[in-house]
């Protein structure tokens, strides 16, 4: 079975962007997970799926200018796109 590239686009929900993310790892698939369009929120279920992410080596990256993660300009997300086999918008 290949490896799978796949990338979440977390727009509108990123708790369940998290989740999503987390748990397309069972099959074995490369993740990424690219927060956008607004912060994430410093919430208890923030937090917790934070931890999920990491017990399962994803690290995400963002959109969006001041977020303390890995920052992705709008070329480097055209880049992200292409690489990917399949993309999930949450």
């Amino acid at each position: 079975m290949r490896i799978k590239q796949l990338l979440v686009l977390a727009r509108r929900d990123h708790a369940e962007a998290m989740r999503v993310a987390a748990g397309l790892t069972i099959s074995g698939h490369a993740v990424r997970l690219v927060f956008m369009t607004k912060m994430v929120t410093d919430s208890a279920e923030n937090r917790e799926q934070a931890e999920t992410l990491e017990l399962c080596d994803i690290e995400p990256e963002t959109t969006v200018a001041g977020e303390d993660l890995a920052f992705l300009d709008s070329a480097a997300l055209s880049l992200a796109l292409l690489k990917a086999d399949d993309i999930v918008m949450l």
